[in-house]
């Protein structure tokens, strides 16, 4: 059943972002636990228009199950044998010596994936780096995006993460052509306040980011109304360059942008590319939920990422 808050609408892939993915060798991507049909769809779709050359791992006789379930020859691509909870870290281990340029998350809970790839063991990520989930967000008919970090990954983030995670965005976004990206500080109000320590927080952030991060403009603690609306600050009597034209929102903790994520996702037919930054690869990671729209947003942005990191 459909409830009215869900929008009838299709997501759509922007094509800007599809071109911007575009040129070059495509990126090599592993596919965790690729033995299912969907996520096997997914990376399908994503070679077929030139964003990933696959790399499919897991057990052998389940992938080729699934890819004989949507009719997918897969006889010339790599096949890794590593099955349940070995495929990530064969994934990882495939990185880590050059061999593949961005991993997927395939039929995987994503604790299992992460944990297979992120402890500085595994060899993608310097001990002490800080990954962080982005999404790339875009309406139907709208091809301009709207980062949105960080709605799945670090659960209760303190300043130095949401600071590594803000400069992960500022980075993404002028990979996109975005080069003086405009970034809102989610906080519950503009107005510092003891009882809401997330509004100090968002000072902060935006102290440190006017020194650190001197191509953005980054503006906090700004109310959700004031990032998205220019008349809802002219009405506060807010100014500055961010509210009602950000390119980025930078979310306290994940309960937050989790739930801005899918409200866009179910209630506007938003399209999100996930991607996690901050590892040696770029980490594709998306919701069970989400449809090809998204997975192929998500390989598009895997390979603008993956170049970056050339």
């Amino acid at each position: 059943m459909t409830t009215s808050f869900q929008s009838p609408l299709t997501p759509q892939c922007p094509a800007r972002l599809l071109d911007q993915a575009r040129g070059g060798t495509p990126p090599r991507v592993a596919l965790v636990n690729a033995g299912h049909p969907v996520p096997l769809q997914g990376l399908r779709e994503a070679a077929e228009a030139g964003l990933a050359a696959p790399i499919l791992v897991g057990d052998p006789a389940k992938i080729a199950a699934a890819a004989a379930q949507i009719g997918w020859d897969i006889a010339a691509f790599r096949i890794i044998d590593a099955p349940l909870d070995r495929a990530a870290p064969a994934a990882a281990a495939l990185a880590a010596a050059g061999e593949a340029d961005s991993i997927m998350k395939g039929h995987v809970h994503t604790s299992t994936f992460l944990r297979g790839l992120l402890p500085s063991a595994m060899g993608l990520r310097a001990r002490g780096a800080v990954c962080a989930h982005l999404f790339h967000i875009t309406m139907p008919g709208d091809d301009r995006p709207l980062i949105l970090t960080d709605a799945a990954l670090n659960a209760a983030p303190d300043v130095a993460t949401r600071q590594a995670a803000l400069t992960h965005a500022v980075r993404l976004a002028q990979s996109i052509g975005i080069a003086h990206p405009k970034v809102g500080i989610l906080a519950a109000s503009e107005d510092v306040t003891p009882q809401i320590p997330s509004t100090g927080e968002a000072a902060a952030i935006a102290a440190w980011a006017a020194t650190a991060l001197p191509e953005a403009m980054v503006q906090g603690p700004l109310a959700l109304d004031l990032i998205l609306s220019r008349q809802a600050a002219d009405i506060k009597g807010v100014t500055g360059p961010v509210p009602g034209d950000a390119d980025i929102i930078l979310v306290p903790e994940v309960t937050t942008g989790n739930a801005l994520f899918k409200l866009m996702s179910i209630g506007m037919a938003a399209c999100a590319g996930g991607v996690v930054m901050g590892a040696r690869v770029p980490l594709l990671l998306t919701s069970r939920s989400q449809g090809a729209a998204d997975r192929m947003a998500s390989a598009a942005l895997g390979a603008i990422v993956a170049r970056m990191a050339r």
